[in-house]
Formats: structure tokens, C-alpha cells, sequence
């Protein structure tokens, strides 16, 4: 039999502790926390009026709008969508449609809404969609999936935003997919973003839409607590300790920052603060910890016992 050092055993048993934890929160939350979200920022600017270079049939702007409401209303319905426009005429509200429950018949008629007209103000608005899902991940307690879609036919107006803005939405574990449609040349965020997909014609926009929202992620983090002493003893303590500090340390929710470089105006009102995430029921808190207490005792008393033997 291997000697395990007490370092290493309360390292393992940190380790184990934690996925217990994590697990039985899992278990007791609601379904809701599990919800996947994306965010659709579509380019509304004036040159989406234009035809395809080699299709003349339908301009992008109606290429796109077909492609989202052909692909948005196939994807599951315990998705939450959220389309956010930027430029455009005639456009009350940047948010056509407002991150949330997947409804079909009113995403297709939001879809719609965007007519071409103005710039390209890239940057800004994927700030605003980045911020609004670091916002939804943490209501859910930093479970789902988090990703901004983000459909242009040029380059943005804001360039020196989008430089600032991009990597900081990286860091914060939030997926970023662009699909450029009909441009010259790739977009300058073609090799910075998790994927990106050149759309020529209404086809390859289709298809492209399909692609990167067909790609989903595993968000299990359950672990069984039968088997979970053989589970992590082969790792090191190096190992175990890194493990330990990635599940109690969370993807960061923190704001993305207007750039430092830009006048603050003074603030003459408190500011808003932002919403505190529904916390669970103190009934299941307290059946929470009892279990956590239960399996503990549990543990020591076995090892003890074995230690006797």
C-alpha cells in the first residue's frame, strides 16, 4: 500500500471536498442556471443594402436576416437568444430583442426589424453584448454557455475599441464568432477570435450560421462520490492544488470598462448598482450544508477506521 503524507491527504481531500460541493450545487440548483446564451450583434450599417459581389438576388441585409431566422428558430428552445443591432434606420432600440426565453414567432418578426443606414460602430456594441452576458452568467452562478455572434460586412468605424474591448471579452471565457459577409479581405478580428467564417453569398451565410451555432460546449462539472478518492488518487499534489484553485476561483463577471483613455464626465446621481444574483432558498442552503457536514463525518470516520485495521 502507497504512504500518503498528511499534506497530501488534506490536499486530496480539499480536492474532493470541493467537487462534493460543487456537485451537490449542481444537483439542488435550478434548471435555469444551466441555460445556454448567445448574442446575435448584427451589422445594420448602410453598405448591408448593398447586393453580394457575385449574387445579385438579395441584398445582405436580406441574406442575414434570412440566415438567423432559418437558424435561430432550429436551435433548443431552452436557449436564450439575444439580438442586439447596431446602426440602421429607423432602429427605437439597439436591442431588438432583448437577451432571454427563445420565443420563435416573435424572434422571427425581431429579426425583421433592422433597415440599413449608417456606420460601423463594432466596437461599442460588443462591449454592450459582452457586458449583458457577464450579467446573465452571473445570475447563473457561472453556469451555461456564453457566446457573442457577430455578423458584419466591414471594417468597424471604432477600430481602436475594438482592439481594447476584444481581448478582455476573451479573458472572460465569453466565445466570440464573426462572419464576415462578402468582404474583400478577412476581418480584423479573423485571427483573434475563436472562429471566424468568410460568407460570399446567401448559401455560405446560411451555412456559416448553422456552423458556429451548431458548436456547443460541455458544461458538466458533476462528479460521482463513490468513486471520487480513486478518481484523484493518481494526481499529484502540484496537480490537486491547481484543481482546487480552478473550481473555487470563477470566470470573472466584472464589466468590460469603457476605454481609459476617454472623459469621464462627473457623476452627479449615486450610480446604479448592478442587480444582486437570486441567491437559493435558506431551506435548501440548509440541506446543503447538512449533507456537506454528513459526507465529511462520514469520510474521517471510515479513514479512521481503516487506520485501526
Amino acid at each position: 500500500m502507497k504512504c500518503i503524507t498528511t499534506a497530501t491527504f488534506g490536499t486530496r481531500f480539499t480536492l474532493l471536498l470541493s467537487l462534493l460541493i460543487f456537485g451537490l450545487q449542481i444537483c439542488s440548483a435550478d434548471d435555469d442556471i444551466h441555460k445556454d446564451n448567445i448574442v446575435v450583434i448584427l451589422d445594420a450599417s448602410g453598405s448591408m443594402q448593398d447586393t453580394f459581389s457575385g449574387d445579385r438576388t438579395k441584398s445582405k441585409m436580406e441574406a442575414a436576416k434570412a440566415a438567423l431566422q432559418e437558424v435561430l428558430a432550429k436551435v433548443p428552445d431552452d436557449t436564450r437568444i439575444g439580438l442586439l443591432v447596431f446602426s440602421g434606420a429607423n432602429i427605437r432600440n439597439e436591442w431588438v430583442y432583448p437577451l432571454g426565453p427563445k420565443d420563435t414567432q416573435k424572434l422571427i418578426a425581431a429579426i425583421d426589424l433592422p433597415q440599413p443606414g449608417g456606420g460601423t460602430p463594432l466596437g461599442k456594441y460588443i462591449r454592450i453584448g459582452a457586458n449583458r452576458l457577464l450579467g446573465q452568467r452571473e445570475e447563473q452562478y457561472n453556469y451555461g454557455n456564453y457566446r457573442l455572434l457577430i455578423v458584419t460586412d466591414g471594417e468597424a468605424t471604432d477600430a481602436a475599441k475594438v482592439k481594447h474591448y476584444t481581448p478582455e471579452i476573451l479573458n472572460r471565457q465569453i466565445r466570440v464568432d464573426v462572419i464576415g459577409v462578402d468582404m474583400k479581405t478577412d476581418h480584423m478580428l479573423a485571427k483573434v477570435v475563436d472562429s471566424y467564417r468568410k460568407a460570399d453569398n446567401p448559401g455560405e451565410l446560411i451555412a456559416a450560421v448553422s456552423q458556429i451555432l451548431a458548436e456547443t460546449g460541455d458544461t458538466g462539472t458533476d462528479v460521482g462520490g463513490e468513486d471520487a478518492f480513486e478518481y484523484i488518487a493518481p494526481l499529484s499534489s502540484e496537480i490537486a492544488t491547481d484543481l482546487i484553485q480552478r473550481l473555487t476561483t470563477p470566470p470573472r463577471n466584472t464589466a468590460i470598462a469603457v476605454k481609459s483613455t476617454q472623459a469621464t464626465p462627473p457623476q452627479t446621481t449615486t450610480p446604479r448598482q448592478a442587480p444582486t444574483p437570486q441567491q437559493p432558498n435558506t431551506e435548501n442552503r440548509g440541506m446543503l450544508w447538512f449533507v456537506i457536514l454528513l459526507i465529511v463525518f462520514s469520510v474521517i470516520g471510515f479513514l479512521a477506521l481503516r487506520n485501526r485495521k
